[in-house]
């Protein structure tokens, strides 16, 4: 097979796979800070494995690089526990699109990072957003769960575009299992602290789950991705990227027999057409 649709095909599975995280946080009967400190500890194993096996340098290039890796995995473990805690506050549905809400949030912490000044097609592009999530929204009481679930995920698409951008500014010289090995490493460093005791008295079942979780849809989509941007360019990754909802929400029908609002519907569509649009008009920026 041709290497560039190989790597089309390979990319997609990874969205799936990367989609199909979402369905733990409903599946493992832990908290999202249990499943991410399981999900970090196989990973995390598996990642420097990869690296190590790929023939790559395990250290990094400087004490500076060991401070980002540390500042980057903190916004990874808060990135990754309000992911999960979106979700089961509400449903995979509702916080797989509030999390998508984070390329147009890229957008708008991005002048705080390059010095760029926002055009009047990123605030229409911010108003789309906005618009969606009041869709998704059934009404604005801190007192409804899908409302808390929209606010969470909201929060992690913020904590997400954040270390996107530090990522790509400082540490975007490593390969992407390289730079989520080291990040993996802080996540289970730090929640080591704040996992409770129901992780250790888990099922069996529960610990296939995170096994689960840890490589075939951690480890291996991070290794997958460094592979097809060999052949892909970054505007084709970033764009079906944006798939990754689409997948996630599917998966989320089948399986969990969810069954969205049509207003969730409408809004995800919003949200996910604002992300494409900016992942677009940023590659158009980049190429000139």
């Amino acid at each position: 097979m041709d290497p560039v649709k190989k790597s089309l095909w390979s990319l997609h599975v990874t969205m799936a796979l990367l989609g199909a995280t979402a369905l733990f946080s409903k599946l493992l009967p832990l908290s999202a800070v249990d499943i991410t400190f399981g999900r970090a500890i196989v990973a995390c194993v598996m990642l420097f494995a990869i690296v190590k096996l790929f023939g790559g340098a395990i250290r990094l290039n400087s004490v500076k690089d060991y401070l980002i890796a540390l500042f980057l995995g903190l916004l990874m473990a808060a990135h990754w526990v309000s992911y999960f805690a979106a979700m089961q506050y509400s449903s995979v549905s509702v916080g797989m699109i509030a999390l998508f809400t984070f390329p147009v949030m890229t957008v708008l912490l991005e002048p705080f990072f390059e010095g760029i000044r926002l055009v009047w097609q990123d605030i229409v592009s911010a108003l789309v957003v906005l618009f969606g999530i009041y869709l998704i929204v059934p009404e604005i009481s801190l007192d409804n769960e899908i409302t808390q679930g929209v606010l969470i995920g909201i929060a992690s698409a913020i904590l997400y575009s954040f270390r996107n951008l530090v990522h790509r500014k400082h540490f975007s010289h490593y390969s992407g299992a390289h730079a989520m090995a080291y990040q993996t490493l802080v996540i289970f460093i730090s929640l080591s602290f704040f996992s409770s005791d129901e992780l250790f008295k888990a099922s069996q079942e529960t610990y296939i789950g995170l096994v689960v979780l840890g490589i075939f849809l951690t480890a291996v989509p991070h290794a997958l991705i460094a592979a097809s941007l060999k052949h892909l360019r970054a505007k084709t990754f970033s764009l079906i990227a944006c798939m990754q909802p689409l997948y996630g929400v599917s998966l989320a029908i089948l399986v969990l027999d969810e069954q969205p609002r049509w207003q969730t519907i409408v809004g995800g569509l919003l949200v996910i057409s604002a992300a494409i649009y900016e992942t677009i008009n940023a590659q158009k920026l980049h190429s000139k």
